[in-house]
């Protein structure tokens, strides 16, 4: 007897037939955020809806929540391809067109035409990057990729160094926190902590993940200790010296010191030479987050502010960020790739077979805290395959101009105002942090000014842009944070988000 199966269809000629509707439909999205089409549509970026109003949009029925309701869309099939598509341009119409130049709101910016392909792929290979059988390609490529990738950090250790990628940067700062523990404690991971009291330290600006890591490890929040910074915003090493002495007299355990290149709101670089120097001395793991200004290493003109960066014991770097590789990838690198296993493995022989005979290891997962993985990794092999090194140089270099254009700029403009250094102090990183008081606004909190004209901008569909409350000065209000990492910015386009930020401040003096 026949086993009836209602799903059963030609796969190949539904894909093909799915391909054939959605590809001028994502074409056309893209043509109308692309500067050099001729379709180019500069307030494409997308505008802004409240939650309530895309619910209405998406669901104008209300939310049903009765399970055996079959007229409900979850449980009743779509009706045609044709009515599929419509709910993909909804989707569309009513997303932040990452694309359109004019998104300026966080560390990442626009994909690109070789990250599109890359992701397809892997949709379509469809397999888990946890063990050699079922990804031979993709576990070859991942550790051929992260070999290449912390050669250009670990130049001491070239031969040995590696990586892998995990779901974002704070898995990655999070795993190489259990690393330090792992590999300087190893009892820790049958035993916990013991009586042990580690302490981790960290800037007052660095990320959030930091904390979180230390909550999920087990160490307490409380455990974290943050070191004061300087006036450009890196850490204090003094401090950090005197923090750590305190807190060995009070019984504590260092175990772990992070270090950010490129900071979150204002983009700072630590003194990675410092800061290891100390490391050493005390015997701690030293860690850099550079999720966001790690991959200035592809710039011959940038890449000093890694100097040091060797000596780390792991380093963070996101090539979705400034490199444009799609969301996610990033990677933790080590100097030496047989750390991850030390550190992570335990004997799982029903799904780690061990095959492999040389120092490699293939089954990837085997190095981390998890099991199911995607191949992000494939992402960043096919970009560096595209674009190259030279590319990727060029990418860094032409957004740091972009950077430099905007603040000469604004700067012969007295209603512009750095938040940090001058007016004609270039920021370390991508981010520009500028306050903007329209002439005859009092200047003492700036916050409502600059959430007007944020939302503003962001209503005409041509700017996305962030604000931040000012950490150091908090009577001065909230800044812009505006972040040009996109290829797509041009001369022209500063220009224009200029008249638009002096344009919206005089709407807000009139409202």
């Amino acid at each position: 007897m026949a086993i009836e199966n209602t799903l059963e269809r030609n796969r190949v000629e539904e894909l093909d037939q799915l391909l054939s509707l959605l590809k001028p439909k994502l074409l056309e999205y893209i043509e109308k955020a692309d500067p050099h089409s001729d379709k180019y549509e500069a307030d494409s970026l997308g505008k802004f809806f409240a939650p309530s109003e895309l619910k209405e949009k998406f669901f104008p029925e209300g939310n049903n929540t009765a399970a055996d309701d079959e007229q409900d869309e979850l449980y009743a099939p779509i009706g045609s391809q044709d009515d599929l598509m419509v709910v993909i341009e909804k989707v569309l119409q009513y997303s932040v067109n990452t694309w359109n130049p004019g998104f300026l709101d966080k560390l990442y910016a626009a994909n690109n035409p070789i990250g599109i392909v890359s992701d397809l792929l892997l949709s379509m290979l469809n397999t888990n990057s946890h063990v050699y059988t079922v990804s031979p390609a993709l576990s070859v490529i991942e550790n051929h990729i992260g070999h290449k990738y912390a050669s250009l950090y670990f130049t001491n250790d070239q031969e040995t160094c590696g990586g892998l990628t995990f779901s974002g940067g704070s898995w990655s700062n999070i795993t190489s926190m259990q690393i330090a523990r792992s590999v300087k404690f190893p009892e820790t991971k049958l035993e916990g902590n013991g009586s042990r009291k580690f302490a981790i330290y960290t800037s007052q600006h660095c990320h959030y993940s930091v904390e979180k890591g230390a909550i999920l490890l087990g160490l307490g929040q409380g455990n974290v200790f943050k070191v004061g910074i300087l006036q450009d915003g890196s850490m204090d090493v003094k401090d950090l010296i005197k923090t750590i002495e305190r807190t060995k007299s009070e019984g504590y355990t260092p175990l772990y010191i992070n270090a950010t290149a490129g900071t979150t709101v204002f983009g700072s670089y630590d003194d990675f030479e410092a800061i290891g120097k100390v490391a050493r001395e005390h015997g701690i793991h030293f860690h850099i987050d550079g999720s966001w200004g790690g991959n200035v290493i592809f710039s011959k003109a940038h890449r000093e502010k890694l100097a040091g960066c060797e000596v780390a014991d792991s380093i963070t770097v996101n090539p979705h960020k400034m490199l444009g590789v799609p969301n996610t990838c990033s990677f933790l690198l080590l100097p030496h790739r047989g750390t991850f296993q030390q550190a992570m493995s335990l004997q799982a022989p029903y799904l780690f077979h061990g095959r492999e005979t040389d120092d490699e290891n293939y089954d990837l997962a085997d190095g981390t805290m998890g099991c199911g993985r995607r191949a992000d990794s494939f992402k960043f092999y096919m970009a560096w395959l595209y674009y190259g090194y030279q590319g990727f140089a060029e990418r860094v270099d032409h957004a740091f101009a972009i950077v430099e254009d905007f603040v000469k700029k604004t700067s012969l403009d007295s209603r512009f105002e750095m938040v940090l250094g001058s007016s004609a102090d270039l920021p370390k990183c991508l981010q520009v942090c500028f306050y903007y008081a329209p002439e005859g606004i009092d200047t003492n909190d700036l916050t409502e000014v600059t959430r007007y004209i944020s939302r503003e901008l962001h209503h005409r569909g041509r700017y996305l842009v962030d604000f931040s409350p000012n950490p150091t000065n908090k009577s001065k209000g909230e800044f812009f944070r505006v972040v040009f990492n996109s290829p797509m910015l041009t001369d022209s386009i500063v220009d224009d988000l200029i008249a638009n930020i002096i344009d919206a401040g005089e709407m807000y003096k009139i409202r």
